[in-house]
């Protein structure tokens, strides 16, 4: 297709730094039937999942201490969202009627009423408690009161509006996830304490955060005023970098009839493209073996011991395959007899792939000097979301993490497939981002372009189509070497709702 792009349309795109053929690119994505992953079964373990016994672990183990001596391990932490679906049902609330007490709205039904029961019920245990009553009673009420006998609107009001805790717009980073011997932490503070046991024994410890800019000051603030404190607790230093999404990562939204979708005042239409959008600022980290994790799946500190073993152990495991392809391409070079079948094995047993048949030295070094990753993965709990799977594309067979939405479930046959996963991706996952000459991987060259995922929004009461690029730990890694590595629930630990954080792995006090 080709799309007439005007002359303040391309001024748009070049402000944005998007090309017109980038643009042209996205339209003709958004126009074409939908790209399905190809699922040949699920990795289970044995058979594409590592579960590792003890007598293994202590290597990997210390291969992440040699590692992180050498200021080679780094965290990298998407922190951009806010965490207004946290909030869905409470926010919903407010437009229920009247004014009548929390208990009186046990009789409502609806989600949202039993919401607001639940949250003024149990807001002691919250680690918010505190600063919230402190804002209620700048308003001139009475916490408990409301509590009790209402009304309940003030109680809501000061915890959601901008004015008050304005926890219907904060990022989940900035929230107060937990309470422990007198002092309230938010997620982004307990990703600054995991990172100590992810840098071992260096004295920096260094963590990427990408950030939305609205609120990256306060990010800033709160790592200025906490790092005097944690630097005293927990010794060392910290280097903190905060990237936005570059807007050039944004897409066309594309009108349902065709072309490019134009608002109210005629102009092209851009949208957050999902976090596939991050893959520039995890390149641009300058990270050599990085280690990632959502910025809600944190736990308080009876618990963190499991999240940083497991966290060193894929780290480790990450630093012995490095070691191993760069050992294997050095004899490619170096014309040693038997390199290319020991390079063939190493990538079939190591890797999960099968490097190109026929291929001479320099092509077998291409094929296995390229961006690495050793995912967790913890057993199928229902939870929504992607699993590990072999999949089939022109490369051949090889491991894949795919999400339900690249799936065509109209497909009898794939639809068993993917509902037969044994087990979940957690987002917690060690990655090689650089060459074994030290150079940064291009990570642009190794997505699954086709991986995107289409979906129907609205703006302004109009119906568009929505284009996400490859997801980060997705398609955007799909021709990545992979491994999978089994690990337990309890490093897994998301708040997904505010009610989450009444869990036992988020309950201190």
């Amino acid at each position: 297709m080709s799309t007439t792009f005007t002359g303040a349309d391309r001024r748009q795109l070049a402000a944005r730094g998007i090309a017109p053929e980038e643009a042209e690119r996205q339209l003709e994505l958004l126009a074409r039937p939908a790209s399905w992953a190809r699922l040949e079964r699920p990795c289970t373990v044995g058979d594409g999942i590592d579960r590792l016994d003890a007598a293994t672990l202590e290597p990997l183990l210390a291969a992440h201490a040699r590692a992180a001596a050498s200021g080679r391990v780094s965290a990298f932490v998407p922190a951009s969202g806010a965490a207004t679906r946290m909030f869905k049902d409470l926010i919903a609330a407010r437009e229920l009627p009247g004014e009548r007490s929390p208990a009186e709205l046990r009789t409502h039904g609806s989600d949202a009423a039993r919401a607001v029961v639940r949250f003024t019920e149990e807001l002691p245990k919250f680690a918010f408690a505190d600063a919230l009553r402190a804002v209620v009673a700048a308003r001139g009420f009475d916490t408990e009161r409301l509590r009790t006998t209402g009304p309940w609107r003030p109680l809501l009001d000061a915890f959601l509006d901008p004015d008050g805790l304005d926890a219907a717009r904060a990022p989940k980073g900035l929230l107060l996830f937990h309470r422990e011997a007198g002092e309230c932490r938010t997620a982004f503070e307990e990703h600054l304490i995991e990172a100590c046991a992810l840098a071992g024994d260096t004295a920096e410890r260094r963590l990427d955060v990408t950030v939305s800019p609205e609120h990256r000051a306060g990010f800033e603030r709160l790592l200025a005023d906490r790092i005097p404190a944690l630097a005293a607790r927990h010794g060392g230093s910290w280097r903190v970098r905060f990237s936005e999404q570059h807007p050039s990562t944004d897409t066309l939204a594309g009108d349902p009839d065709g072309g490019p979708f134009r608002d109210e005042r005629g102009q092209l239409l851009f949208r957050p493209a999902g976090h596939g959008a991050l893959l520039r600022n995890l390149g641009e980290s300058d990270g050599d073996l990085v280690f990632l994790k959502n910025i809600d799946n944190v736990a308080v500190s009876r618990l963190r011991a499991e999240t940083a073993r497991w966290s060193a152990v894929l780290v480790g495991l990450a630093a012995e395959l490095v070691e191993g392809i760069a050992r294997h391409a050095r004899a490619l070079e170096h014309g040693d007899p038997g390199a290319a079948e020991a390079a063939r094995s190493f990538a079939r047993t190591e890797l999960g792939t099968e490097l190109p048949a026929g291929a001479g030295a320099p092509a077998l070094c291409e094929a296995l000097d390229r961006p690495l990753r050793v995912c967790g993965m913890v057993a199928n709990t229902g939870e929504p979301g992607g699993g590990p799977f072999w999949t089939r594309s022109d490369e051949g067979v090889r491991r894949q993490v795919v999400e339900s939405a690249q799936v065509d479930q109209a497909d009898a046959s794939q639809a068993a497939v993917f509902r037969a996963a044994t087990h979940f991706n957690p987002v917690f996952l060690a990655a090689s981002l650089r060459d074994r000459k030290g150079r940064a991987h291009v990570l642009e060259r190794h997505v699954d372009e086709a991986a995107v995922i289409v979906t129907r929004k609205s703006h302004a009461g109009r119906d568009l189509l929505a284009l996400e690029r490859p997801g980060l730990w997705n398609g955007a890694m799909a021709h990545w070497h992979t491994r999978f590595v089994e690990v337990p629930l309890a490093v897994f630990n998301p708040v997904k709702t505010v009610f989450d954080l009444l869990r036992p792995e988020h309950q201190g006090d």
